[in-house]
């Protein structure tokens, strides 16, 4: 039995991973870190926790005191170097999952999207970085054709307003977004520059939330350099995923309520041009769950050396 702690446990984030947690055979939640919920039981927020467990708000110096053999920080930007710190100076072999965007660019940290760039570099590892939410979406729909790419790929992305965090702000003011459709970040957006740098090609991305609480839907916009046939678009997915249990490849574009509590991720709508120079595709998940808690679920296991990953289907 492993023991895991989970800094910023309040979230939608944090409850999907509490959920996760309860799951396994293998894995203890020892602590579960909220400051605005200290003191309340966890299973207020998660039926499914251990019971007796509170919620604490434990200082990064506390956390590492801990010694877990795994620690998830899901906190904002910015929030995660502390504890990093920290467990390094008490417990260095620590696998911590980091779900901010704090080491995405960081190259002593292993970034984990297994499905692209593999499983062995994160098998033992303990840094690893957990893509974004929209990077895992927009990677998933670039990645089988970047080679064939003429120039940067397009994407437009909606996303439902969990992906704005539980802070009030006007991304999850379900007040501002009735009959609305709210674009922002249009330019240089975080996750736009994560996907360039991880695809190694330039991807330009626009951003938009929309009234529905949780998935993603993200059409991508690609020209290829030669003409492409549809039968050798549509079989670069196959190819690149057909294998991977949490990918699925279909003919339909797919819609936000296929990735809606999907723990995978949805590729379809391949449409091209009739001179095959042109292809749009359309990839969907949850990003509260492949594009975050089960991505770092499927990443802490590789890092502690547990069973593979195999989420219930919600």
């Amino acid at each position: 039995m492993k023991t895991l702690g989970l800094v910023g446990a309040r979230g939608h984030t944090g409850r999907e991973l509490i959920r996760l947690i309860a799951e396994r055979d293998d894995l203890s939640l020892a602590f579960a870190v909220s400051r605005a919920m200290d003191g309340q039981p966890v299973t207020d927020l998660a039926p499914e926790a251990p019971a007796g467990l509170l919620f604490e708000a434990l200082s990064p110096d506390e956390v590492a005191q801990r010694q877990c053999d795994g620690v998830i920080l899901a906190m904002p930007n910015g929030q995660a170097a502390p504890y990093v710190a920290a467990i390094e100076a008490v417990k260095p072999d620590t696998v911590i999952v980091d779900l901010s965007a704090d080491y995405r660019f960081d190259e002593t940290w292993v970034y984990g999207l297994p499905e692209l760039y593999g499983e062995g570099p994160i098998k033992g590892a303990t840094r690893i970085s957990n893509p974004g939410c929209y990077a895992t979406a927009g990677q998933l729909a670039v990645a089988p054709m970047r080679k064939a790419l003429a120039g940067p790929a397009h994407l437009f992305g909606v996303s439902g307003y969990s992906g704005a965090g539980t802070t009030p702000n006007r991304r999850n003011d379900v007040t501002a977004l009735k009959d609305n459709l709210m674009p922002y970040a249009l330019m240089g957006h975080i996750h736009e520059r994560e996907m360039s740098r991880h695809l190694g090609h330039e991807v330009r991305f626009s951003p938009h939330v929309a009234a529905f609480f949780r998935g993603i839907v993200l059409t991508a916009q690609m020209e290829f350099s030669e003409p492409v046939t549809a039968d050798a678009f549509r079989s670069a997915y196959e190819d690149a995923f057909g294998a991977q249990p949490l990918i699925r490849v279909q003919d339909e574009a797919p819609e936000v309520i296929e990735g809606a509590h999907n723990p995978g991720a949805v590729l379809g709508g391949f449409a091209l041009s009739e001179d095959g120079r042109h292809g749009v595709m359309v990839c969907a998940l949850d990003n509260l769950l492949k594009g975050a808690a089960v991505q770092a679920m499927q990443n802490l296991c590789l890092g502690l050396a547990l069973p593979g990953f195999k989420p219930q289907q919600n």
